[in-house]
């Protein structure tokens, strides 16, 4: 017994950053996955085939699992469905949109990373959180590498273009920071699984509706396999997928662990953009993307300092919202 003990913990240990880390290779693949997609049929098509067949699946799984975790009341319902209109449907799209403009490489790193700089940003704003030194600095560093990232595109010989799909992208980030703040009392005490299936589902049916009147211009004989090929892959990976890991990983990490691991989104969105797409950086936008991810991660641990709790805290490793941060 005393011989298995220790490889059980070791097990469990492992487990969950596997998990999160899957959840963050889904995050970065949806961004060169989706821009194949959107070149071949409008981008409200595009997010409403994703995240109605998203949304589909998560209720399923939801359904399947209902005795494992508590049912979800008519309230809860309704605020989940109003943070998947802001989370689901507004952030997407943007997120569409800004793709059909701009190369997948710049929304892989302007959304996961400028959304926690909005985040925390506006909390400090607020007077909900505190507006401590590494923050403040963290920010800063941040916002001028975001500066100096905008700078790089209009040097660009597509600037113009890419240049208003990045603004899209800033406009997508602003929309999930809103998200992420509001999801705080809105799903507060609502189970994340059955939160963010009834979320997605709400978000994905407003989605099918803007995409009502676009779908009558889409040459549907015309769109390849490999187009078809990456909206299954989108609704069945960086959704349902990515999802169901990332909250089988937070129940042994804590949230803030969750967090630094999604710096590493732009990393494998990057990878994936580069390998299969043939997407570049100017130079200049490759040193304002360094910046503002230092920037950004330095905030974040120095935000974790002083939210640091206790092991013995029973709130210690729960998750601060029902839905993945960037990148859905």
């Amino acid at each position: 017994m005393t011989t298995d003990m220790p490889r059980a913990a070791a097990g469990s240990g492992t487990a969950p950053y596997l998990n999160l880390l899957v959840t963050m290779v889904m995050f970065g693949s949806a961004f060169a996955s989706s821009k194949v997609v959107v070149g071949e049929m409008p981008h409200e098509v595009a997010a409403a085939l994703r995240f109605g067949g998203g949304g589909l699946l998560l209720i399923l799984v939801a359904v399947l699992l209902r005795g494992r975790s508590a049912p979800i009341g008519g309230v809860a319902a309704v605020r989940a469905g109003l943070a998947g209109l802001l989370g689901v449907l507004a952030y997407n799209v943007f997120f569409f949109w800004g793709l059909s403009l701009a190369p997948s490489l710049d929304g892989s790193i302007i959304v996961p990373v400028l959304s926690p700089i909005l985040t925390t940003a506006t909390l400090i704003l607020l007077g909900r959180e505190t507006a401590s030194w590494p923050r403040i600095i963290g920010l800063t560093i941040g916002v001028a590498g975001a500066l100096l990232f905008f700078l790089g595109v209009s040097g660009n010989a597509a600037g113009s273009t890419r240049l208003a799909g990045d603004l899209v992208f800033v406009a997508g980030a602003a929309c999930w920071a809103a998200y992420s703040i509001l999801s705080k009392s809105l799903l507060a005490g609502v189970d994340p699984l059955r939160a963010t299936a009834w979320g997605t589902g709400v978000g994905g049916l407003g989605l099918i509706a803007l995409a009502v009147p676009e779908a009558s211009d889409v040459s549907w004989q015309s769109v390849s396999g490999l187009a078809w090929a990456n909206v299954v892959f989108l609704a069945v990976g960086p959704t349902a997928i990515a999802y169901l890991f990332y909250y089988r990983g937070l129940r042994s990490v804590s949230p803030s662990t969750a967090t630094v691991m999604m710096f590493t989104v732009p990393v494998f969105g990057s990878f994936f953009s580069t390998v299969f797409l043939g997407e570049s950086f100017t130079g200049v936008q490759l040193v304002g993307t360094l910046i503002m991810l230092g920037g950004a991660l330095f905030a974040t641990l120095g935000a974790m300092r002083f939210r640091r709790r206790p092991a013995s805290d029973p709130a210690f490793g729960q998750a601060p919202d029902p839905a993945p941060a960037q990148g859905r």
